[in-house]
């Protein structure tokens, strides 16, 4: 397993050592307010992406399509305000842009198309595309995560994953007024997290029901089995008494070696479903 993370998600591939290179592209989304902030904090505290390339198109953007937000060498106690301020900040709705084919819309060129016509194109291409993922998970809900992911590659996590909601983004303080400022810098990221959520509680109840059906297959596949046995007992006794009429020592001797074998046959069988 190999993983490749970006600040507010995380994009991991799966390689099947037994399939020579099977990738599976999988991805943890994360409501938009509260990855922001994150992102913020995180850059506050001196973070860069100066080594990233952002190629698109077999080339990374000029000065002009993707200016820097600050001059110097990062951005270090940088306000909310003017984090917000930037116009070019990659911050802003960079779930979408993660996860969406850039060339749809001339990459990070802004004159390519109008404003509202990449936005739409944007976020057509990230639902697309997170749809078509092998798997992905919402970072505001742990367990479920971690159920799906187990569900769908046929692994099991040797510790349960923990929720935890007390993060440097939950200790930002901010106001309504903020908060609606931030929802419409990241509008797509907002969209795409509510359709995101839509299809994880969905995809997560359709695998507890169909949980719920392999397990009662699975009972009743055992009840099958123990009346099997049962009559397969009840035949042997017939010919091992009844049915053969008379008998002697060395087919009670027999008939003696059936019973307990069927006796603790049975008694598993009940065990197992107690289990």
């Amino acid at each position: 397993m190999k993983a490749q993370t970006q600040r507010g998600g995380v994009a991991w591939t799966l390689i099947d050592p037994a399939v020579s290179r099977n990738f599976y592209y999988i991805t943890m989304l994360r409501d938009p307010v509260s990855r922001y902030l994150s992102e913020w904090k995180h850059v506050q505290r001196g973070a860069t992406w100066k080594t990233a390339l952002h190629m698109c198109d077999g080339r990374p953007p000029t000065q002009d399509e993707l200016p820097a937000c600050y001059s110097g060498e990062d951005w270090t106690g940088v306000p909310l305000a003017d984090f917000m301020t930037c116009p070019s900040n990659l911050a802003n709705n960079r779930q979408v842009r993660m996860l969406a084919d850039l060339s749809l819309v001339g990459c990070y060129n802004m004159s390519s198309v109008s404003e509202l016509e990449r936005g739409r194109v944007l976020l057509a291409s990230a639902k697309a595309n997170l749809r078509n993922m092998a798997f992905y998970g919402l970072t505001e809900f742990q367990r479920k995560t971690q159920y799906l992911f187990e569900r769908t590659f046929g692994l099991r996590f040797i510790r349960a994953f923990t929720q935890i909601n007390s993060t440097r983004a939950a200790s930002v303080g901010i106001s309504e007024k903020v908060r609606w400022r931030i929802e419409g810098l990241n509008a797509l990221d907002v969209e795409l997290y509510e359709y995101a959520k839509e299809l994880f509680l969905r995809r997560y109840q359709y695998n507890r029901q169909k949980q719920h059906q392999e397990e009662r297959l699975r009972r009743w596949q055992e009840r099958q089995q123990r009346q099997l046995l049962h009559r397969t007992y009840l035949a042997q006794l017939w010919r091992l008494g009844g049915g053969g009429g008379g008998g002697g020592e060395e087919e009670k001797e027999e008939e003696v070696k059936v019973l307990q074998e069927v006796a603790t046959t049975e008694d598993y069988s009940s065990q197992v479903v107690r289990w």
